[in-house]
């Protein structure tokens, strides 16, 4: 069978923990930073885990990614 392809957005954009879950990061850190407090800012640079409802659809985008 042939080597299945990653999406490489999606290979950017999301890792794999060791136990297997999913991780990424907030969105609305990256400009238009002065009206935004610092507070704010710091909770945006922290990574999350995807939602398990999108859990399905981003390891059909990375087949490799290591499972729990």
């Amino acid at each position: 069978m042939p080597k299945l392809k990653s999406r490489k957005a999606a290979a950017k954009r999301f890792r794999a923990t060791g136990t297997g879950k999913i991780v990424r990061r907030k969105a609305f850190k990256n400009h238009i930073l002065e009206k935004k407090t610092t507070d704010k800012k710091r909770k945006f640079s922290k990574a999350v885990l995807v939602n398990e409802r999108d859990e399905d659809n981003v390891r059909g985008m990375l087949p490799y990614l290591p499972r729990k």
